[in-house]
């Protein structure tokens, strides 16, 4: 059965891609989902406007994160933490901790932007990714200091 993707799949295709795939993973899962529709001469053209609009909300939305990006690549977070000896933190750092620290500043950012490969668990000065949109993150610093 030829379906048109409504939003992208991992493995299938892009949105606004014509695929052929099994008739029961349509009609059980894809349609009923609404992430495809039938392929139809009425449902493309419908489709290819959805696709324009979607390109275009994307692209205000890319600008706006680059502005949100370059408002914020002056920044630095400082987190105070209690720490023990060596400068080892009891407890950690986490997503949500910056992201707390961020709305403090006046920056509403989702935890789940907020990229790490591990929690901080020293005192000092430490890089974090923020993807702002799918094409656009940053690093920012955070230092982590002792809390007295």
């Amino acid at each position: 059965m030829e379906v048109i993707l409504r939003e992208d799949i991992e493995k299938l295709g892009t949105r606004g891609d014509v695929v052929k795939v099994a008739d029961g993973y349509a009609r059980n899962f894809l349609l009923p989902k609404r992430m495809a529709v039938a392929a139809t001469d009425a449902n493309k053209k419908i489709v290819a406007q959805e696709r324009d609009s979607h390109l275009r909300k994307e692209a205000k939305l890319a600008s706006e994160a680059a502005d949100l990006a370059k408002l914020m690549s002056s920044m630095s977070i400082t987190i105070k933490a209690k720490a023990g000896e060596n400068d080892h933190l009891f407890g950690s750092v986490t997503a949500k901790d910056i992201a707390e620290a961020l709305e403090k500043q006046n920056y509403a950012i989702d935890r789940k932007k907020i990229v790490m490969a591990d929690a901080i668990r020293q005192l000092g000065e430490h890089k974090v990714t923020v993807k702002l949109h799918k094409e656009v993150s940053l690093e920012l610093p955070v230092h982590v200091v002792k809390e007295d």
